[in-house]
């Protein structure tokens, strides 16, 4: 069979898992650890054979802060396992299996043990996909694993790791509220729930109740705990990066991520790849060569950016998708306003368990214009919905059925200079661009 038909085929029995895998809980999320524990024992426990460990929590900026520290890493030729979530495009963007992405037969062969081990009992997709996850980074031999919670901390199904080498934080917020409700205290908590026995802790800048509760977390286990502007810095001076901790100070490139916020992961990845002993040209060159799509990208080639070519317009794509994302987004827009002044117009859909109010206070007085739209497949807020917080925040408004179409009528607007286009809003609707 030749080998794009047989690439063809994988894909739909990968599909086909994966939907079956949907079945084997009736709650498409349920934090605990019991299950996949029981799963993880019944496959020899391969989170016990995995090489060092960085384990990261936060709400904002984990994708990016593990783009970096992979970039670094890679950057000194070591071999890296990466385990991430949501994916853009495709399922096997989650499992990098030593710096290469997983392919399917592969992923697909893993669930299938996974399934054989679980028997038919109750386990979480997010659980199942782990636990082959984990079955792969055991058997396949790197220098270091970058593993991202899902959700939460400390009942999430990656939280069986117990001895990392290092535990990141980023910038904690209020998200998922439906599962982590709306008291940032006890969020914190249990973001803090992967903290191990003397396991060094960095963490983001926080607020200073976060601040405080993760530190007093990582008192409870004796581990050290060092948070950005107190214990070590990152800035821009000069044209260039600066890492400054009591130990070093170190002149750098500017990172290849845009926006002020990418600084701030930037030092974060730095810190944990110092403790890692990852030299300081390797940091260099991993900070120009790090890539992380649909954060703050701008999209050159494909069917939108062939609607934007004739009119002259930018078409901008950032998957952030509550209101601290949404404040470090519009910041990037607002300097490239100063730069170099044009409409801002938003091309905007959400899910509809998302703080869209919240999200579009960060661009009243900058966006002119927000295209409201749904996301294909999913839960998504009502364009009608979206058209009225926007007006709330003095933005013009229309809707489109998909994500080309308003491409299009951004396009056509009638403006003295061609606008600036952001698609945003959400990860879901990032990926369908991407794919695009």
């Amino acid at each position: 069979m030749p080998k794009t038909q047989q690439g063809r085929k994988d894909s739909a029995t990968l599909l086909k898992a994966l939907a079956e895998l949907e079945a084997l809980h009736p709650k498409k999320i349920d934090l605990e650890l019991g299950r996949i524990e029981r799963v993880l024992k019944k496959l020899g426990n391969p989170q016990n054979k995995l090489p060092p460990t960085v384990h990261i929590a936060g709400t904002n900026g984990k994708g990016s802060t593990i783009a970096f520290l992979r970039a670094m890493a890679e950057a000194q030729n070591l071999k890296v396992h990466v385990y991430t979530s949501p994916h853009l495009v495709n399922f096997t963007e989650r499992i990098v299996l030593a710096g290469q992405q997983v392919e399917e037969y592969i992923l697909l062969e893993a669930i299938g043990r996974v399934r054989t081990a679980n028997e038919g009992a109750h386990l979480s997709f997010f659980e199942a996909t782990t636990a082959a996850a984990f079955l792969l980074f055991s058997e396949t031999k790197a220098d270091l694993l970058i593993l991202e919670t899902g959700l939460g901390g400390r009942y999430d199904a990656t939280n069986v790791i117990a001895a990392p080498a290092a535990i990141g934080i980023s910038p904690i917020d209020y998200d998922h509220a439906e599962f982590l409700g709306t008291d940032l205290a006890s969020i914190a908590r249990e973001k803090a729930g992967i903290f191990k026995p003397f396991v060094p802790v960095f963490s983001a800048p926080q607020s200073d109740l976060v601040g405080a509760i993760l530190a007093n977390e990582a008192r409870k286990h004796q581990a050290s705990f060092k948070i950005m502007n107190e214990d070590f810095q990152t800035y821009v001076q000069q044209g260039g990066l600066v890492f400054e901790d009591e130990n070093a100070l170190l002149d750098l490139p500017i990172p290849a991520l845009r926006g002020q916020h990418q600084v701030q992961n930037a030092g974060l990845a730095i810190a944990l790849a110092r403790t890692l002993l990852i030299k300081d040209a390797a940091i260099a060159k991993g900070l120009g060569n790090v890539r992380w799509p649909a954060r703050l990208q701008v999209i050159t080639t494909g069917s939108l950016a062939d609607i934007t070519q004739d009119s002259g317009a930018e078409l901008w794509l950032d998957g952030g998708h509550n209101p601290n994302a949404a404040c470090a987004i519009a910041g990037t827009m607002a300097g490239l306003e100063t730069d170099n002044a044009k409409p801002l117009v938003l091309i905007t859909g959400m899910l509809a368990s998302k703080d869209a109010p919240g999200f579009l206070d960060a661009f009243e007085g900058l966006a002119s214009m927000l295209i409201a739209i749904p996301i294909e497949d999913h839960a998504s807020l009502a364009p009608i919905t979206l058209m009225d917080i926007a007006k709330g925040r003095s933005m013009k408004t229309s809707s489109a059925k998909n994500v080309k179409e308003a491409v299009k009528q951004a396009c056509a607007l009638d403006l003295d200079t061609p606008p600036r286009i952001l698609i945003c809003g959400s990860l879901y609707l990032a990926g369908q661009v991407l794919a695009l």
